[in-house]
């Protein structure tokens, strides 16, 4: 390593924005740029992304980074890859993408997941995995391919996830990580692919299409001259291949610091909660749901429960409230209605209402697996206003963290936080009691990115291992703990049982309402 390389640059392709940034070798963060990502949804539950336009816009972001930074290609000792994870990114002859990608959002694949996971290897997947199966993942979008739509797989020469394909794209290296691997179609004790995983799936005969494993903590390939011309840099820099964006958002927050009990929930578009366990510590819960995602430490893994849509039930409730405003020539805009809640939060009574947040049209996939759920308001009263609905929703927010905690065997002792609503003192709060246990929030503005630039800066020996890398990067970060406040905590007792009783008995309800929207064509 060149005695003027005294930077990093991690990228994080998520589904919002692709990021790039640049750390020093101490993770100090240096400069940032990003290009806003395009999707399209369909009718039909799809959700897809153009694979020539996400490798286009990953080159803006890092030139926009170099125009930021003086001698950023020089000064560049490594680039790392992280990503949106699951989903199916199709690649053929002369690494030319199979059509759009089929995004973590697409909920095609529903009545494939619906028929394996009534199957007689479901458990057996899922024993091996750690990995509840949902409509989310690459092996039940490639199974449902396989039935609905053979010839994509037919053109297929891999099968690769967000990262894997602007590895490619950097690298001219079909590959990808221990983690989307191992939860996907392998062992998370092994980090290598299953037999028993690819036949519960029913794709031994798709096996071809599963890429070689890197773990980019341990290896890195050069930049290619043409990846060079795109993006700026230098053609021959190390590139990092990360773990998929949850894992390391998680690492560069402090899931995994040395201490026993600690937890990190990602409180943005969706809610991902997780702790750090050793492989043999894992809880399989009964009713086969989560993720267990291995970290770039030996025997350490995540085991993660997400929910589709966090912060995303706040935007609809807000969004109702523009609406009316509109109506009478007054639009307030996003920003100045999210300025205004913790003012109704003050003024509404907590525990009155239960809110489940499956707003995603997608359905939910933690604790639990249902395509079909849907947002619901409990115990509406007349004297009930705005204010009450909007805390009703950030405390169901809450719920589902410790719906989420609960599935995983034993309640975390403290809770690392991150994402956008971490800035929320309402939400913090109601996070602390609704778990009973202090919360700490991550002063790392873009953890993604710097985990898997972590990885990176072990891979090229700036730090021997990944603990000597977290003590330096990311512990020092971590804010003073803000304890929980006894005067809500029975209160939030009481409100999770019956959130779970609602959610136990809304089942039926919500296949009934998804009955009915298909026969409405809807």
């Amino acid at each position: 390593m060149a005695g003027s390389s005294d930077l990093i640059v991690g990228i994080d392709a998520g589904t919002s924005v692709i990021k790039a940034v640049a750390f020093d070798l101490g993770g100090r963060q240096i400069a940032s740029a990003a290009v806003r990502n395009v999707y399209d949804t369909g009718p039909d539950g799809s959700a897809t992304q153009s694979l020539p336009r996400t490798c286009a816009d990953c080159a803006k972001a890092l030139r926009a980074l170099g125009d930021k930074v003086d001698g950023l290609a020089a000064r560049t000792a490594a680039v790392a890859l992280t990503g949106q994870g699951d989903g199916t990114w199709l690649v053929g002859a002369g690494n030319e993408a199979v059509g759009d990608a089929w995004l973590w959002l697409d909920a095609r694949a529903a009545p494939t997941v619906r028929r394996l996971a009534a199957g007689p290897d479901e458990r057996a997947r899922f024993v091996a995995t750690g990995t509840g199966l949902n409509t989310c993942q690459q092996g039940a979008q490639m199974a449902h391919m396989d039935r609905t739509a053979p010839e994509l797989l037919d053109r297929a020469e891999v099968a690769l996830h967000c990262k894997d394909w602007l590895f490619l794209n950097l690298t001219g290296v079909r590959a990808t990580d221990p983690s989307e691997a191992s939860f996907t179609f392998g062992d998370f004790r092994t980090r290598r692919y299953s037999d028993t995983v690819i036949g519960a799936l029913g794709l031994d005969h798709r096996r071809h299409l599963l890429p070689e494993i890197l773990d980019g903590s341990r290896t890195v390939l050069p930049l290619t001259p043409e990846a060079a011309a795109a993006t700026g840099l230098c053609a021959g820099t190390p590139v990092s291949l990360g773990f998929v964006d949850m894992v390391m958002t998680a690492l560069g927050a402090g899931v995994y610091t040395g201490d026993a009990g600690a937890a990190c929930s990602t409180v943005g578009s969706t809610g991902v909660h997780m702790r750090a366990v050793t492989a043999d510590a894992v809880h399989l819960n009964a009713e086969g749901t989560g993720y267990v995602i291995c970290l770039p430490a030996p025997d350490r893994v995540t085991q993660v429960q997400t929910n589709m849509a966090a912060t995303l039930n706040i935007d609809w409730a807000l969004a109702l409230a523009q609406d009316l405003l509109a109506e009478h020539g007054a639009a307030p805009s996003h920003d100045d209605l999210v300025a205004r809640i913790d003012g109704w939060m003050a003024r509404a009574r907590p525990g009155t209402l239960v809110y489940h947040p499956y707003i995603s049209e997608a359905g939910e996939r933690g604790p639990f697996v249902d395509a079909d759920a849907r947002a619901s308001l409990v115990g509406l009263g007349a004297s009930h206003r705005f204010a009450d609905v909007i805390r009703a929703v950030i405390e169901g927010l809450g719920m589902a963290a410790r719906d989420c905690y609960a599935a995983m065997g034993a309640m975390p002792t403290e809770l690392r936080l991150t994402g956008g609503a971490a800035r929320s003192a309402a939400l913090r709060e109601v996070l602390a009691a609704a778990l009973n246990i202090p919360v700490r929030v991550s002063s790392r503005d873009e953890a993604g990115a710097a985990g898997c630039a972590m990885m990176a800066a072990v891979a090229i020996g700036a730090y021997d291992t990944m603990e000597s890398c977290i003590a330096e990067w990311t512990t020092p970060l971590l804010g003073a703990p803000e304890p929980p406040d006894p005067r809500l905590v029975p209160v939030y007792d009481t409100l999770f049982a019956n959130y779970r009783q609602a959610r136990d008995g809304l089942s039926p309800v919500w296949s009934g309402l998804a009955t009915a929207r298909a026969a409405q064509g809807a």
